[in-house]
């Protein structure tokens, strides 16, 4: 199953999307058409959640693979495991119970999925205290992802710069090395910490409660981890020098993040529109001026 909002013309604007779903006579199928861009393992789904324009707005559609919808690979910098495709929709039929949410109120279905972790719907204020058991979704799981990346490549860093000997000496005693060092240590460590602290807000809140109060931060990390990945794979590949740019050997690692790292960049999502997005959720919340 893949996630199919994105279009060539619709990326983090998903109100700008253009597929359509259109009713037939007997009222008991959509006929869906368009197409869909850098869809993450539309190659290899059985079935495609689109987003599209209905008569009564946007709605979200579960679409069954068939002769009416054509996948092709698209190659990418990072890798071809991702299943990166452009999808084509030529009056795909759709019965009218494969619906998610209901007509017309497809941008909540979308969002739900983009920003956090929803808890089971529970019937009693009790219930609702106890640790739920939760699903992950895109943009903290993505912050996971950047995350546990930027570590490994660190302590590569870290183990390189002991074992790799310049001018007599071990990299690690240069003062410029033990710098980055330290400034990557401290990206990974902060980044960590605050997935750890929006962790424990999601499995003590609500999903009300993290409608509203974590998708701002969320987004404000993805944005910041994802620039914290952007500095750690550059000083990586400066402090392995060529083995950083070498597809194998010591440095294949780093290599193959600073050649990727952007993926999450992108996905999920910009780190503009996520940036801007952070702070007008907080500005929703500030008290008003008095003049």
């Amino acid at each position: 199953m893949c996630l199919a909002v994105t279009e060539a013309f619709a990326g983090s604007d998903v109100s700008g999307i253009r597929t359509t779903a259109e009713l037939t006579e007997d009222g008991q199928h959509f006929l869906v058409s368009g197409t869909k861009k850098w869809i993450t393992n539309g190659v290899f789904c059985d079935y495609f959640v689109v987003a599209c324009k209905t008569a009564k707005g946007f709605s979200v559609l579960l679409v069954p693979r068939s002769d009416a919808v054509e996948t092709k690979l698209i190659k990418t910098s990072y890798s071809t495991a991702a299943g990166t495709t452009y999808i084509q929709f030529d009056n795909a039929k759709v019965p009218v119970k494969n619906m998610l949410g209901k007509e017309g109120q497809g941008f909540q279905v979308v969002m739900s999925n983009f920003n956090h972790v929803r808890s089971r719907p529970f019937s009693s204020h009790s219930a609702r205290k106890k640790k739920l058991t939760n699903r992950q979704q895109e943009r903290w799981m993505m912050c996971g992802a950047v995350i546990r990346w930027i570590r490994l490549v660190t302590e590569e860093c870290l183990k390189w710069s002991h074992q790799r000997i310049v001018f007599g000496k071990p990299l690690i005693s240069q003062p410029v090395i033990r710098a980055k060092l330290a400034k990557m240590i401290a990206l990974t460590e902060s980044t960590q910490a605050w997935l750890e602290q929006i962790t424990h807000q999601m499995n003590n809140m609500t999903y009300a409660q993290q409608s509203k109060l974590l998708s701002g931060p969320i987004a404000l990390l993805k944005s910041h981890s994802t620039r914290c990945a952007h500095d750690v794979a550059d000083d990586a590949t400066n402090i392995f020098g060529g083995r950083g740019i070498t597809r194998g050997g010591m440095g294949r690692v780093v290599e193959m993040f600073h050649r990727g790292y952007k993926f999450d960049a992108i996905l999920g999502g910009t780190e503009e529109i996520l940036a801007d997005l952070g702070v007008r959720q907080a500005m929703k919340v500030m008290p008003k001026a008095r003049l």
